[in-house]
């Protein structure tokens, strides 16, 4: 075993031919982008996953507590019942849970000069937690409450300002939309926020305002609500606390997480991992590949050198261990050159956010990064073991070699 390793440094030191050394130069550099990319994809994957996840349990919550309604959609208006002081406390002692809001929503009309948008109105109470929204408010602020009447003000998208030509502080004409065949009953409010999401299912469709307007107009009682929205600490966790407060509340009371109200989009953000798995897959084909071609180059240039070591009594797996030492050399400077690439690439785009997105597409302008350390060890752990592994089969060639003939060989 000293031998072979012996040997296979006085390869890697002295790699033969100029073709010899230009193919091993072309396999360390596609191992390296290979890589590269594999750390780049999951790293992009994981950052995309996580900054669309964030918007939506931002501006929605992880899970939603309202009367049972059967096909029941996100533009779905809600059922009243009151709200329990003693339930939301029982609800914020559930673990994991860290914030509840009450709101309701009702489906409405902009009017701003001659341009009209169908919208839902978001009602939400003067105990509502702002530190999620917060983050969305591109201009103005929250809305202020008063204790005699409803809270004249709203906070609109950027999509619907622009749409609307509306600026902070304008009057808008919102019409309500009543059941029954009644007519739109209207009220003027004014725009004090503007926020920004990404996400088109919210932007284009929710304005915030006062939930005390939203019981008014459907005659509910003070306390009447639509429903809570439950934020949770980790969003992983979701499920299992939405079993946790399904065994507290009401049974006229139905729970729901935010997957289940908007399956198309986790669909959609769990289609990224086949992608991922996709682009991995076919990198590591790719290096192997190349180091296939780079081995076979240096079996056949070393054909004597392989003849005479024969010769001299070497067994054929002591010289195959040869081979596959110097494959080893050329993964780990492929590996080394590919993190550096790979995670320079990634450091710079977390700093710079050079690589920018359409926002209309991917909901979000700049490209996210999320690096998960022990996701890249596995990636240089699994490409090292399985290239040394797929390199065992061409060295086999070695035991097809006759001593007398090798020798020969020029």
């Amino acid at each position: 075993m000293r031998l072979s390793f012996f040997i296979a440094r006085r390869i890697a030191f002295n790699r033969g031919s100029s073709f010899s050394r230009f193919i091993i130069n072309i396999a360390i550099i596609a191992t390296a982008i290979s890589v590269a990319v594999m750390i780049l994809a999951t790293a992009l994957v994981n950052g995309f996953q996580q900054v669309i996840q964030e918007k939506i349990f931002s501006f929605w919550g992880h899970i939603h507590v309202t009367q049972y309604q059967p096909n029941a959609g996100p533009l779905t208006e809600q059922i009243p019942f009151n709200e329990d002081t003693v339930l939301v406390q029982r609800l914020r002692q559930v673990p994991g849970v860290t914030i509840v809001n009450a709101y309701a929503t009702k489906s409405a009309i902009l009017k701003a000069d001659k341009d009209i948008e169908g919208i839902i109105f978001k009602g939400v109470d003067a105990r509502y937690d702002w530190q999620h929204l917060q983050r969305f408010l591109v201009a103005g602020r929250p809305i202020q409450y008063n204790d005699s009447s409803y809270a004249g003000e709203i906070i609109i998208s950027r999509s619907t300002a622009q749409t609307l030509q509306l600026q902070l502080n304008d009057k808008v004409i919102v019409y309500f939309i009543q059941g029954g065949g009644q007519p739109p009953r209207a009220r003027k409010l004014t725009v004090t926020g503007i926020y920004k999401t990404g996400i088109e299912e919210y932007d284009k469709t929710y304005i915030i305002g006062d939930i005390n307007l939203v019981q008014r107009l459907n005659n509910w009682d003070a306390a009447g609500i639509g429903g809570y929205e439950v934020f949770v600490s980790d969003y992983r966790q979701m499920t299992d606390i939405a079993w946790s407060i399904d065994s507290l509340i009401p049974q006229k009371l139905f729970v729901r997480t935010i997957r289940d109200i908007y399956p198309n989009i986790f669909d959609w953000l769990q289609l990224q991992n086949k992608n991922e798995v996709i682009i991995l897959v076919i990198m590591t084909i790719v290096a192997i590949i190349n180091m296939i071609t780079a081995i076979l180059i240096l079996i056949l240039e070393r054909t004597n050198m392989t003849g005479i070591l024969k010769a001299l009594g070497m067994r054929n797996w002591s010289v195959q261990k040869i081979f596959i030492y110097q494959a080893g050399y050329i993964v780990l400077a492929g590996l080394l050159l590919g993190n550096l690439l790979g995670l320079g690439i990634a450091f710079l785009q977390q700093t710079t956010g050079f690589f920018k997105l359409p926002e209309e597409s991917y909901y979000m302008s700049v490209a996210a990064i999320d690096l998960h350390w022990w996701e890249v060890a596995l990636i240089n752990v699994c490409t090292f073991a399985i290239c040394i592994c797929v390199l065992l089969v061409p060295s086999l060639i070695i035991r097809r070699i006759t001593p007398v003939k090798a020798i020969q060989f020029k």
